[in-house]
């Protein structure tokens, strides 16, 4: 069944997850490119193989999976270490993505991913285009609070994100998940699911 396809992206710290999670109770097919990325590059994962061969055993854990941490830390230091990766997972997402959009059942398919902009390739693969917004304090809050990281590591991370105005520029629709409740923003995303489904 062929379903609209959205492109559900948002910057690190905006919601997005819980955003997404709204989504399938609105009866839509959510698939997340950053799950694959990780089923990837589990041990045994498709990816390890070329990732071995790229980076070298020092960017695996004990069990032969990516050490995601260490990559990371790669990724900041060198930015064509970042290239280098893409180059291995993103054909990869790129079948897993396309093969779980034909094998969806939903008028509804919504793509999840964080990258969507700053790809270049994903406009052209969705009609329409969900950007989770919030300022860039309350993004460093709930990533330290949530996660553990630094301050000067989630900055790390933004600096290599879009900016907030870019991903607005390409947006269909903008979610501002700051200062609200979740139950708010769930109906923001369950009346924006009626609207592009045509049922509103």
């Amino acid at each position: 069944m062929a379903g609209m396809k959205i492109g559900l992206t948002g910057g690190i710290g905006s919601g997005k997850s819980m955003v997404a999670s709204f989504w399938v109770e609105a009866g839509a097919t959510v698939i997340d490119s950053d799950a694959i990325a990780r089923q990837l590059t589990l041990a045994r994962g498709a990816a390890m193989p070329s990732i071995l061969a790229e980076f070298g055993p020092t960017m695996l854990t004990a069990d032969g999976s990516l050490d995601r941490q260490r990559m990371r830390e790669l990724v900041f230091a060198e930015p064509a270490a970042k290239q280098r990766l893409e180059s291995i997972l993103h054909p990869l997402i790129g079948q897993q993505t396309r093969a779980a959009a034909a094998a969806a059942r939903t008028d509804l398919i919504v793509f999840d991913v964080p990258l969507l902009v700053e790809s270049g390739r994903w406009l052209a693969r969705v009609e329409r285009v969900l950007v989770v917004d919030c300022e860039e304090e309350t993004q460093i809050v709930r990533v330290m609070q949530r996660s553990g990281w630094t301050r000067p590591a989630v900055e790390a991370v933004l600096a290599l994100q879009a900016r907030r105005s870019e991903r607005r520029a390409c947006a269909d629709a903008v979610i501002y998940n700051e200062g609200i409740s979740p139950a708010e923003l769930r109906l923001q995303v369950l009346t924006l699911a009626q609207r592009w489904s045509g049922r509103l």
